[in-house]
């Protein structure tokens, strides 16, 4: 511990130049006070002002202005892991997360006006957490979500968080939909949306359920996809034909019928179905742009 911060030692000031890491107690103070959550809170706000107040006496850019300023980054770093400790969910390493944090925590030190008469918390949160946010949104996806998708899955986890505190449970999804005033459908695509971070490989095996991979249980592979694009262009070609010719083709072809029962559907000789048949496979290779 730096000999500033013992307890016969003067208080730091600008001139002493250590503010070291005061908020840490020294050993007699650990003996004699209790440390409780509320009081260690409390004493990091009044240390953060003290500090506060020697950061604007002091020149930008000095050694000393340097070591206050890091003393008030070591001072605030709980109030990173606390807003860090909201995105446990998301899989994501919680140091990687608090180092996210820390720079919102570096950007608010750096804007605080202490004489606006706010308590630094309340003005450093949001600027931390909108960091990790802006971390997760751009860095951590590979699958890509629409920005009003995405922006529309933090309110909906919002008004979740709030109506849970309401009913003491987890609230429907009609619940959420009326709360923010838009479609059930909504409310699930934002949900969907909110889990989609990575992308799987097909072929990876899942975890812990000792099925297969992805890929060896989708479905099978239909040899009718195959024909998609041929009758495409078929219809596209048939277009060109004469109205008889192409009634002549779809009997044939689509009702299965043979050339003596078309012939006797459309009172023709079989001999002339079968030259009208002929005539529209020329026409129809000839026109046909693939081959071409």
């Amino acid at each position: 511990m730096p000999a500033s911060t013992a307890p016969e030692a003067p208080p730091v000031t600008p001139q002493t130049s250590n503010p070291g890491p005061p908020s840490a107690p020294g050993p007699q103070d650990a003996q004699t006070a209790p440390s409780t959550p509320s009081s260690r809170g409390a004493d990091t706000r009044a240390l953060t002002q003290v500090l506060f107040g020697q950061l604007k006496e002091l020149e930008p850019g000095s050694p000393e202005h340097g070591r206050v300023r890091g003393a008030l980054i070591e001072a605030n770093l709980p109030l990173v892991r606390y807003a860090a400790a909201r995105f446990r969910s998301r899989n994501e390493p919680m140091e990687d997360v608090v180092q996210v944090g820390t720079i919102g925590l570096i950007n608010a030190i750096d804007r605080f006006d202490p004489e606006r008469g706010v308590q630094f918390p309340t003005f450093a949160m949001p600027t931390v957490v909108g960091e990790i946010k802006r971390y997760f949104r751009d860095n951590v996806r590979t699958v890509h979500v629409p920005r009003r998708l995405h922006e529309l899955w933090v309110q909906v986890t919002g008004a979740t968080e709030d109506l849970t505190t309401t009913h003491g449970r987890s609230p429907t999804t009609a619940e959420i939909a009326e709360r923010l005033r838009i479609t059930e459908e909504e409310v699930l695509a934002c949900i969907e949306a909110g889990r989609s971070y990575h992308a799987t490989s097909l072929e990876a095996a899942q975890e812990g359920d000792g099925l297969p991979g992805l890929l060896d249980r989708l479905g099978y592979e239909d040899p009718a996809l195959d024909g998609v694009e041929h009758r495409d262009l078929v219809r596209h070609l048939l277009v060109q034909l004469p109205e008889r010719e192409q009634r002549i083709l779809l009997l044939r072809y689509y009702s299965n019928l043979t050339q003596s029962q078309i012939s006797a559907e459309l009172g023709v000789s079989q001999m002339h179905v079968s030259r009208l048949l002929a005539r529209s496979f020329a026409r129809l290779r000839s026109a046909n742009r693939i081959e071409a």
